[in-house]
């Protein structure tokens, strides 16, 4: 609260009833400069590409072709489907089954023995992205 000091000394002055709207004057042209500052940026058009309406259905899903079963024993022998395959004939298998239909891929299930080398793992795992397998799982047998 402001005193007034006009008086000279005596007690003739009370306390002044007026509000010191210096720093709320302040602080108001801070924000009427900040707001000229960012409305022209606000003003840029922002594109969003947002969902059409679609008549037509999507087209049915087709089933999914039956897995692949690929697994690897304690002696690195390679099994494609319960049969022993050798890891040289993996990418032409591979491929075969990618070529067969791209857009819907059968499933590659690979059990490999806790037991086998990491190497037999390595081949199978750079036939398939070479062959671009895109369903690649692993699957650990029960004993």
């Amino acid at each position: 609260m402001a005193f007034d000091t006009k008086s000279g000394g005596g007690g003739g002055g009370g306390p002044m009833a007026d509000i010191n709207v210096t720093p709320l004057v302040d602080v108001m042209l801070v924000l009427l400069i900040i707001f000229i500052v960012t409305a022209p940026i606000m003003t840029y058009p922002i594109n969003v590409d947002l969902p059409q309406r679609v008549i037509n259905p999507p087209p049915q899903v087709k089933e999914p072709p039956p897995p692949i079963d690929l697994r690897i024993d304690a002696a690195g022998q390679v099994y494609w489907n319960n049969g022993p395959v050798s890891t040289a004939d993996l990418p032409k298998l591979m491929d075969d089954a990618v070529k067969a239909d791209p857009t819907n891929q059968p499933e590659l299930r690979i059990d490999a023995n806790p037991d086998s080398h990491y190497e037999v793992m390595a081949k199978v795992l750079a036939a398939a992205k070479t062959a671009q397998m895109l369903k690649i799982g692993f699957v650990q047998q029960e004993l």
